[in-house]
């Protein structure tokens, strides 16, 4: 799947249209694609219908309706479609509270570079995931995390094929967050496709 152009994203009338079914399906594709890994942290595997979902609903809610505009908002969303033999996502610190917050995102600095996939059970390729150099610019600090971070991970043959075999685990290796979750038949499933022909 090549990255999305002003030709993929409708102007506002077209996408109310639209909307209500594409948003459906979009969430359907996310309980998917969504992992939770430990008590609050979830990782939402992207790919083109999901980053086109995130950029029509920021013009709608931006009333955004220059090409500029959103030419803008493609050049920061289009990494995050991965291409054959990638996968990306969006790392998620699901917490509501302030107490929660100001306790843990001090103590998770680093996360984003803290995350693996292990492929096809022991002795399998551990791939450790890699952060948009641009991203990690806007999101990183020194002495507090952001809440939403950008990974990559990418497989080469060898660990396209294991993962397809499975087991796959995706797993957080913070020194203060150490957890991991075997993925379902239905989300391996879904990100072989991103891995054989792109998001």
């Amino acid at each position: 799947m090549s990255k999305l152009s002003l030709d993929d994203i409708a102007d506002l009338r077209a996408y109310e249209r639209e909307r209500d079914d594409f948003r459906r399906q979009v969430i359907a594709l996310k309980k998917v694609r969504r992992v939770s890994v430990g008590p609050f942290v979830t990782f939402v595997f992207e790919n083109a219908d999901t980053i086109r979902f995130q950029i029509q609903e920021m013009a709608r809610a931006e009333k955004i309706l220059t090409d500029e505009g959103i030419q803008t908002e493609l050049d920061i969303y289009n990494p995050l479609i991965p291409e054959p033999g990638q996968l990306a996502a969006t790392l998620f610190i699901e917490l509501t509270s302030t107490d929660e917050l100001e306790q843990w995102l001090p103590k998770l600095v680093g996360i984003e570079r803290s995350v693996e996939l292990r492929v096809g059970g022991p002795g399998g390729p551990v791939v450790p995931c890699e952060v948009d150099p641009d991203h990690e610019r806007q999101l990183t600090r020194d002495e507090i995390t952001a809440s939403v971070h950008y990974v990559h991970f990418t497989l080469d043959r060898g660990a396209v094929a294991r993962f397809e075999e499975g087991p796959v685990v995706l797993a957080v290796t913070h020194p203060e967050y150490r957890w991991e979750t075997t993925l379902g038949p239905e989300t391996v499933r879904s990100l072989l496709g991103d891995l054989r022909q792109g998001g």
